[in-house]
């Protein structure tokens, strides 16, 4: 464990992300993707980068176009999952690769189009992040990438739980800020044109508020520790499932519940 706090945090979030078994989650997140992959314009024959790419879904999305795909996260159970995936689409070309979205493997203007879902707003340092997705991209090319606003129910899940247990890093900005248009105009500043912005909706189908957190808390890292530190408190734990059961009811419609996202799309100048 390194004594440098930035280490420590990716450290931690690498840990967290390889807990219970995110290819589950992801497979809601496959129309998100086919959505980026379309609002991104992606080409056949373009070289294309899915920032912290997960197990995969928009880079598999993207090769299928007849792309040229690296896929890069920071967790490489993630990537496992990604490379079992890939061939059953037929592809056996795409590149996975463990690395970091904030100081990414890759020479300047490598790629004609840059792209994460969901990803890279968990990086700790935007600027950062933010320098290195531009960096690698070619003049002319596209950055595109879907965020959750901190007004949905994602950014306000997160918001709740921050009430109950500590962030996940302190200082560090938080992701939903990346589902903010004003936020996301002022971190890609003078470095891209032609910023535009679409918003889509992902369902995640359920009976009951009570059976989508017990979905949650088998499957997602966070949820998984967040919950095992409430255990150690009962009034807490109880407290909170009420408030997040409340929460759920509110974008639980025709039994799915609503998670809006925010496509952002700019070239680099």
């Amino acid at each position: 464990m390194s004594e440098d706090p930035i280490a420590e945090f990716k450290h931690r979030q690498r840990e967290t992300w390889a807990l219970g078994n995110f290819g589950d989650v992801a497979t809601f997140t496959t129309q998100t993707a086919g959505h980026l992959v379309r609002f991104a314009g992606v080409r056949a024959g373009q070289a294309v980068l899915d920032v912290a790419c997960g197990t995969g879904p928009v880079a598999i999305t993207a090769a299928r176009r007849g792309a040229r795909v690296t896929g890069l996260d920071l967790t490489p159970e993630l990537l496992a999952q990604a490379r079992d995936s890939a061939p059953i689409a037929g592809l056996s070309d795409v590149v996975w690769k463990e690395g970091d979205a904030e100081a990414l493997p890759f020479a300047d203007a490598s790629f004609d189009v840059v792209l994460s879902q969901f990803g890279h707003m968990f990086a700790p340092r935007p600027e950062v992040a933010t320098r290195e997705l531009l960096r690698v991209l070619k003049p002319g090319g596209r950055i595109a990438f879907a965020t959750w606003p901190p007004e949905g129910f994602v950014g306000r899940a997160t918001l709740l739980s921050g009430k109950y247990v500590p962030p996940p890093g302190p200082g560090v900005p938080p992701p939903a800020q990346w589902g903010d248009p004003n936020i996301v105009r002022d971190r890609l500043g003078a470095g891209v044109k032609q910023l535009f912005f679409e918003r889509g909706v992902m369902a995640v189908p359920t009976l009951s508020p009570q059976h989508f957190m017990a979905w949650q808390g088998a499957r997602i890292g966070r949820v998984i520790q967040m919950m095992a530190l409430l255990k150690k408190e009962p009034a807490k734990l109880d407290a909170y499932v009420q408030e997040y059961g409340a929460l759920v009811e509110e974008y639980l419609v025709d039994n799915v519940v609503k998670h809006e996202y925010l496509l952002s799309r700019a070239i680099k100048v």
